[in-house]
């Protein structure tokens, strides 16, 4: 048998069945050892039990430099820096800094909330496919699953329309990191968007509204509860994570559908089964491949394997999704799957606070379009589909699908 090696992140053959190689982990190395994108040693953790315990252990850090040793800290590559400014949100924290952020943005992505944005998500939605309607085929990425979300998230923040590209592009190039080369490419991204959120920002203080922005800003402004690198990091974290992962729900779930024709023409009969199956579909497309990396605060051992003090920690969601000791028949498309205690929301304290938003979003956006076009289908072999690269998100880089 071939011997196990490190992820390709960069391959399109490994993107676009990524499975095969983490069912191998899962049986022969369920925390494997890894080279971190800035060559830094980390541990990449397959099973659905490991992963669980990394999400939710004590032991392991969100916070990087804080669980770093000092010889460690001064090993940190000059380019470090320029990141540090998008690292000061609740996502990157620990108690109780990430509690406090938390606590700000919280109010606004409760179900109840969220639950307020269904007419607005689904007039995006029929807008969307209107257009598409009128040329009789799109590409479902471009011009319906990063646009849905991108509109529904930038209104929330109060992010004028005409920028959506501009960090549609710097958004990609960052979450696109596979190694090295990817990271050095992506410090212009890093440093445009760190400048635009802060003109951005400078804009709104003079003329607040009632978006989420503006309720950042005045909490900073209400003394002690925001610093101005946090504001710029929760905003771009929001920003970010407010419609990368929707994209991959939408479209990698379209795709999951198109491929197991008989689960699509189930949903179609039975519309009331949208919910399970957008549960079944991040389960099995998992959206977000491997969780943001996190950091051994303390050395520690996890099924057998120890890791020491300072080592990144990856869990890979894709992989636990797949676990057959979680999941009967987990390489099986099965919308009314039950139960199905994926974890593409990760657990514990970091359990993603959009959740409730991608839910809608994915849930609107998948049952309007295959109940708008009964006779949706690909423009061009699922083979021949090109992925988006790096160790954190996976999903089609473009989807062409014809209408009629």
């Amino acid at each position: 048998m071939q011997t196990l090696t490190q992820p390709d992140f960069k391959s399109q053959r490994f993107k676009a069945n990524p499975y095969p190689l983490y069912a191998r982990l899962r049986e022969e190395a369920p925390v494997f050892r890894i080279k971190g994108p800035a060559n830094e040693v980390g541990w990449l953790v397959t099973r659905y039990d490991d992963v669980a315990q990394v999400l939710k252990h004590g032991g392991i850090s969100k916070d990087r430099l804080g669980s770093m040793t000092p010889e460690q800290r001064a090993k940190l590559p000059w380019f470090f820096k320029f990141f540090t400014p998008l690292v000061q949100n609740m996502l990157s924290r620990d108690p109780p800094d990430h509690t406090r952020l938390r606590t700000l943005v919280h109010k606004a992505f409760t179900p109840r909330l969220i639950e307020r944005l269904r007419s607005r998500v689904q007039a995006v939605s029929d807008e969307l496919l209107d257009a598409a309607a009128r040329k009789g085929s799109m590409d479902l990425v471009e011009e319906y699953a990063f646009l849905l979300p991108v509109t529904i998230i930038a209104e929330m923040l109060g992010v004028p329309p005409g920028d959506y590209r501009k960090f549609q592009h710097w958004s990609n190039r960052l979450v696109s990191n596979s190694d090295m080369t990817d990271v050095l490419l992506s410090i212009p991204s890093v440093v445009m968007f760190t400048r635009y959120l802060r003109k951005l920002i400078a804009q709104r203080r003079t003329s607040l509204g009632d978006d989420l922005l503006s309720a950042l800003i005045q909490a900073e402004e209400a003394g002690d509860k925001l610093s101005p690198d946090e504001l710029v990091s929760m905003a771009f974290l929001l920003l970010v994570a407010g419609h990368e992962t929707t994209v991959n729900l939408i479209s990698g779930g379209t795709l999951a559908l198109l491929q197991h024709p008989e689960q699509l023409e189930r949903l179609r009969k039975e519309p009331g089964l949208i919910e399970p199956a957008v549960e079944e579909l991040l389960r099995y497309a998992s959206p977000v491949e491997i969780a943001t990396e996190r950091v051994a605060r303390e050395d520690l051992t996890v099924s057998g394997v120890k890791i020491p003090r300072g080592d990144l920690v990856f869990a890979v969601l894709a992989s636990a999704n797949r676990d057959e000791r979680q999941f009967k028949n987990p390489d099986t498309l099965d919308l009314g799957r039950d139960p199905n205690k994926h974890v593409s929301f990760g657990l514990g304290i970091h359990y993603c606070l959009g959740a409730p938003l991608a839910r809608l979003e994915g849930q609107i956006a998948i049952q309007t379009l295959v109940n708008r076009f009964p006779n949706l289908r690909l423009a061009k072999p699922a083979e021949s589909l090109k992925w988006r690269t790096g160790i954190l998100m996976r999903g089609p880089k473009q989807l062409p699908v014809k209408l009629s």
